[in-house]
């Protein structure tokens, strides 16, 4: 069984996806039941285990900046993580490239707005991320 919070024109769907057989799905949306057929047989994976309480897997962090600042890099929208161009404890620049997003079939480099260490990565490729969700903390 699978959960995604979803948001279409501004209005939230929570959607359960409790059984996928060749081209039927049966899912709920806010809790109604619905079947439904696509268009072509969708292959059944084994889900990813995820922690209970978020969407991303956590990263050790490195040690905290002398400064004590640090800045968090966001998911701009809903999508997948395609690439971790980063790890804990690399130097990055303000412009540059911490992840590959796709989001609507689309690839969004998403990009460093602060120049620093990267002192947690909380996602890994694969992960499917929210609009918010915090991808990787750059201390100073």
């Amino acid at each position: 069984m699978k959960n995604y919070k979803l948001a279409i024109n501004g209005t939230h769907y929570d959607v359960e996806i409790n059984e996928v057989e060749g081209q039927e799905i049966s899912l709920s949306v806010n809790g109604t039941p619905y079947k439904v057929t696509v268009d072509k047989e969708l292959r059944k994976t084994a889900p990813k285990p995820r922690p209970a309480a978020t969407v991303s897997k956590p990263v050790a962090a490195a040690p905290a900046s002398t400064s004590g600042k640090s800045y968090s890099i966001t998911s701009p929208l809903p999508g997948t993580i395609l690439k971790v161009n980063v790890k804990v404890g690399d130097k990055v620049t303000q412009g540059q490239s911490v992840l590959m997003l796709e989001a609507m079939k689309m690839e969004n480099s998403i990009e460093s707005d602060y120049t620093g260490t990267v002192t947690a990565v909380k996602v890994a490729q694969g992960d499917s991320v929210m609009e918010g969700d915090v991808l990787v903390t750059i201390g100073e």
